[in-house]
């Protein structure tokens, strides 16, 4: 059996009445949690869909239901039009064509910057060493760490691990780049470096899907925003629409509450 394949629309992704729910409690407590309850999404090519809300309002799940680290419950995620949720794709092909980064670093201790960078190119992709630390280095520059490339993670800020995590998904040419909350873990001076960072790759056409909870790079950089509210999609548009003009109550609460 194959995927299940839809006739192509002008999005890179779509998702269509995503629902994903976790079980909670033991015994007669049991039940179950509903962290996405019918989302429908669409990222187009060369553009940067922002999503914004509340802890726990599904954006993260979201992010890992993308990236094929959690099973769908019902709905289809769609990769150019290919139902990427269907059990019978090969998952580790879908993860080739898309990177995420993470809150946590997640780097190596024990390797250098470079190292980190060309893991899975050498180790995953098979490529030559040679080859495989070229386009190391050249993404390295590309997010201003070609000077740290024999540093190792813990002579780095975290401003500079954060960027070099972002080099790591970048180095293999994703069509797809899904940042979760990339700055929550950094000092607020550092913000502005990974901030200014992804402003550029903005810029280049990278294509991206962004949880995050700054609202003014969501402000400057988002081709839409999307406000995630209990699992749904409760108001989209564009950044003027959704952070200035809300016509939804609830989002004119989230953003009355981050002041």
């Amino acid at each position: 059996m194959s995927a299940a394949t839809v006739p192509p629309s002008s999005a890179l992704l779509s998702l269509r009445d995503v629902h994903k729910s976790f079980p909670t409690g033991r015994g007669r407590r049991a039940g179950r949690t509903v962290v996405l309850d019918g989302v429908d999404l669409d990222v187009r090519e060369h553009a940067c869909v922002v999503l914004v809300g509340a802890s726990g309002s599904g954006k993260s799940t979201l992010l890992r239901v993308v990236d094929l680290l959690e099973d769908v419950d019902d709905g289809q995620v769609l990769l150019d039009g290919v139902d990427v949720a269907d059990p019978w794709v090969d998952a580790d092909a879908v993860r080739a064509r898309l990177a995420m980064v993470f809150q946590a670093y997640n780097l190596f201790p024990h390797l250098s910057v470079l190292d980190n960078v060309t893991l899975a190119p050498r180790v995953v992709h098979r490529r030559p060493r040679e080859e495989a630390e070229a386009a190391g280095r050249a993404t390295l520059d590309k997010v201003g760490l070609g000077h740290k490339v024999g540093a190792f993670p813990d002579q780095l800020s975290g401003g500079e691990q954060q960027r070099a995590a972002i080099a790591r998904a970048l180095v293999g040419g994703p069509e797809l780049l899904l940042l979760d909350e990339v700055t929550s873990a950094l000092d607020p001076e550092l913000v502005g470096e990974v901030l200014d960072l992804l402003r550029t790759l903005r810029d280049e056409g990278t294509t991206m899907l962004v949880a995050t909870h700054e609202m003014d790079f969501a402000r400057q950089v988002a081709d839409e925003v999307v406000f995630l509210h209990d699992g749904r999609v409760h108001e989209r548009g564009t950044p003027a629409q959704v952070l200035d003009d809300p016509q939804r109550e609830r989002t004119r609460e989230f953003l009355r509450r981050l002041g």
